[in-house]
């Protein structure tokens, strides 16, 4: 069972509002990931898809993004939504991250604004930021959310969310 839905102040919203299927729009903040204190990817076009109860996953466009210190990896998945994704990893001066990052290469109807764009993990980034806020990850290990001040829970991936 669910704990309640959290009230948003002002300027929240809550995760309960986004919608199903979910949404792609555009995000007006800067988006930065940084890896052993230099910027990975840095972008004022990302975008984030809102799904029911799960905090924003934001998508940096290829371009914006140091790819020479990423490798396309073997795991692979699939959304119900999105569909078949691709994982990369991290190699720079001997640290290796697996699966620090995902991408929808050919993503379902309805999602073609995000392909061609990478979305990260911020809890295997050492930073993640939205304008001038340090992203908290979302709970668990299998969502890739990034929560800011502005969103509210309860959260897909906290214990007892399995099934919400």
């Amino acid at each position: 069972m669910r704990p309640d839905r959290i009230e948003p102040g002002p300027g929240q919203e809550s995760v309960w509002d986004y919608p199903r299927p979910p949404r792609v729009e555009p995000v007006a903040q800067r988006v930065r990931v940084v890896m052993d204190g230099k910027v990975l990817a840095d972008t004022s076009r990302a975008l984030r898809v809102l799904e029911t109860a799960g905090p924003p996953v934001y998508y940096v466009p290829r371009d914006d993004v140091r790819m020479e210190h990423l490798e396309r990896g073997a795991h692979r998945t699939t959304c119900e939504w999105k569909g078949p994704a691709s994982y990369y990893g991290y190699r720079r001066s001997g640290r290796a991250i697996e699966d620090l990052a995902w991408s929808y290469e050919r993503p379902n109807h309805g999602f073609a604004a995000i392909a061609g764009h990478l979305a990260f993990y911020a809890r295997r980034v050492d930073e993640a930021w939205v304008g001038d806020e340090r992203v908290t990850p979302q709970p668990g290990d299998f969502y890739g959310g990034w929560i800011t001040s502005w969103v509210v829970g309860p959260f897909k991936g906290e214990p007892g969310s399995f099934g919400w």
